[in-house]
């Protein structure tokens, strides 16, 4: 399972990269993607729309299933990744890279600091 250093993880599959001081990049993880199985669709959120911590933030449907994507942080989506639109198996082939999902603008980067770093997300993941 491909975990990179760099991100902070979710408990509800999310991950989470830094892009600026105040913006961050929102995906799925790898074993998100591999337990969806092979991805169909995804509905990503709206540029502007605001979302709360927690909050459904979009949809991933695969073969095997529907699931919400979960907004890992609160603030305004100011991105969204439109490959998806054309190629939703983005997910499945390269979930920390093309596959990302939107981009977040937060209040304050400290938040970043209650999210899981791979050690603790691996070790969730093993549970």
């Amino acid at each position: 399972m491909n975990l990179p250093g760099d991100l902070r993880y979710t408990s509800d599959h999310e991950w989470v990269r830094k892009t600026s001081d105040t913006s961050v990049q929102v995906g799925i993880t790898d074993y998100a993607q591999d337990a969806l199985g092979d991805v169909v669709f995804v509905q990503p959120p709206q540029v502007g729309d605001q979302c709360g911590q927690g909050s459904a933030l979009g949809e991933v449907e695969s073969t095997k299933s529907v699931s919400e994507i979960y907004a890992p942080v609160a603030g305004e989506v100011i991105g969204v990744n439109t490959a998806l639109e054309e190629s939703p198996e983005l997910l499945n082939s390269d979930p920390y890279g093309s596959g990302w999902i939107c981009e977040i603008r937060v209040e304050s980067m400290d938040i970043l600091e209650a999210l899981m770093d791979a050690a603790a997300y691996q070790a969730l993941i093993e549970g």
